[in-house]
């Protein structure tokens, strides 16, 4: 039987969101959003100063946003976290699993040499943000919502993970006798999680409880216009993303407009890997 009236299929009223890296440039993005669509935020990050007044999320202060401090490889510490959410609003609904680490084009020369020199203990401390802690977080507040047999789980990947890095992006800085390769750690650590989205959106789907994945291109953010230049050019869309651009998609997979779509792979990323 079709519905006459399906309602609103993006409201998110009451519904708790859990974003890691939230205080970042694009999981504050994804908080407005959210919270404009009625969830209840709850902002996990790592930095313990944080002044939402002096923030961009000072606009939504209000009784359905929290912030609560997390290392997001450390289970113990999730676990905190989670009590602290079940002991305020109750068990999440949603989880963005946002917060990674990355070497961009301004990085030192040490974390940016040829594949031959780079350093193990960087490569092992992007890894353990970017695939321990999504594992991590997920296994805490993914294990609570399969109690409630419901929830959306959404990774947040990069063209990266599934493309190579065309280092030729990058050649200019040689220009400037300080050479820049794009790390591998990066394109590996999300590569992971296309997998990791498949294996957990199986192994939950019994439980109604859906895993998606959600890959960005390159956002726009002060980078050097040399940079800028180059990277465009691969983009046949011409630009590099505004911040508040991949929103429309996190709301979608949030919400009942997508309620069919688990183990999936949704790339935005101006047609980059089109080309």
């Amino acid at each position: 039987m079709i519905k006459s009236d399906p309602g609103d299929i993006f409201d998110l009223t009451d519904r708790i969101i859990v974003i890691t890296g939230g205080l970042g440039q694009l999981g504050t993005q994804y908080a407005i959003a959210l919270h404009g669509k009625g969830a209840k935020i709850v902002i996990l990050d790592y930095d313990t100063d944080f002044d939402i007044d002096s923030s961009k999320l000072k606009n939504i202060n209000d009784k359905n946003l929290i912030f609560v401090s997390a290392d997001v490889t450390n289970k113990e510490s999730l676990g905190n976290a989670l009590q602290q959410i079940l002991e305020v609003w109750g068990a999440p609904y949603g989880l963005i699993n946002n917060a990674a680490l990355d070497s961009p084009p301004n990085s030192n020369s040490s974390e940016n040499g040829p594949f031959e020199e780079y350093p193990v203990e960087s490569f092992e401390k992007i890894m353990d943000v970017n695939v321990k802690g999504v594992f991590l977080a997920s296994q805490i507040f993914g294990n609570q919502m399969s109690k409630n047999f419901k929830g959306s789980i959404l990774n947040i990947c990069s063209t990266y993970g599934i493309l190579s890095p065309d280092q030729r992006i990058y050649e200019y800085r040689s220009d400037d006798g300080d050479p820049f390769y794009k790390p591998v750690a990066y394109s590996v650590s999300k590569s992971a999680l296309l997998n990791m989205t498949r294996y957990l959106s199986t192994y939950w789907a019994k439980d109604g409880v859906r895993v998606n994945t959600l890959t960005l291109g390159g956002v726009f953010n002060g980078q050097d216009e040399r940079f800028v230049k180059n990277y465009t050019a691969k983009i046949p869309l011409a630009r590099m993303a505004n911040e508040d651009e991949y929103n429309g998609a996190v709301v979608f997979l949030m919400s009942e407009a997508s309620s069919y779509m688990t183990g999936s792979n949704l790339v935005i990323d101006g047609g980059f890997s089109a080309w």
